[in-house]
């Protein structure tokens, strides 16, 4: 009897980057023109000059717009430059084989099918269309760093947070270390609005600050003592 063919099915971040926090690809000239006043500015556009993020059109970011459940993967999968380059299906992967309310003809079907092959924790019943609260994108956030940048372990002192009966039973702990680290942030009131939708503006900051948490702090090399 013959074996199966094995065929291999690339799907790097760059060849899925056109999802970005939006639908479609827009290749941007210059900086986004919408950002003046965002206090995470610079961070956005430092975030758009290596691809991570890109606009709603060829100027606009739309900072103050939601986020949807599959434009926070497609961010995840760009920032962590993650792919399932060195996998090899039976047969062609599909995003429903993963996620039951995908769509397989979708713009962000490539980037839940490298989610899911990289284990991002994330949910079998994910709508890719729901847009994610603050704490959503936190504690998925969290979970996609955690798996991926290999950082060292540490003890931390939790945050005093103003609302922190207000977060969904197993999130807290996600927040907390994305708090302690810098990722996130309180209000001025001490409070997180963890029900609150998560704009792309705080999406993209918090995606900045992960990576800048990252490069700062690498994991021991193999060997040596912690």
């Amino acid at each position: 009897m013959r074996s199966p063919v094995i065929k291999r099915f690339t799907l790097t971040a760059a060849a899925v980057l056109a999802l970005t926090l939006g639908g479609q690809s827009f290749a941007a000239s210059g900086f986004f023109s919408d950002l003046e006043g965002i206090p995470a500015k610079d961070k956005i556009s430092a975030l758009q000059q290596k691809g991570i993020v890109q606009g709603v059109s060829g100027s606009k970011f739309l900072p103050d717009g939601p986020v949807t459940a599959a434009q926070g993967i497609q961010l995840f999968v760009n920032a962590l430059d993650l792919n399932i380059d060195l996998l090899r299906f039976v047969k062609e992967p599909k995003a429903t084989d993963y996620f039951a309310n995908a769509n397989d003809a979708a713009w962000y079907a490539p980037a839940l099918i490298i989610a899911a092959n990289n284990d991002l924790g994330l949910p079998a019943d994910l709508d890719p269309a729901e847009n994610w609260t603050r704490e959503e994108f936190t504690h998925q956030l969290m979970l996609a760093v955690e798996k991926h940048s290999n950082l060292p372990m540490i003890k931390i002192m939790p945050v005093e947070m103003a609302d922190g009966s207000e977060f969904t039973a197993g999130y807290d702990g996600s927040i907390q270390r994305a708090l302690v680290f810098g990722i996130a942030s309180l209000d001025s009131g001490g409070k997180f609005h963890p029900a609150q939708e998560v704009t792309r503006a705080e999406a993209a900051e918090m995606v900045y600050n992960a990576l800048e948490y990252i490069a700062a702090h690498p994991a021991p090399a193999e060997g040596y003592p912690q």
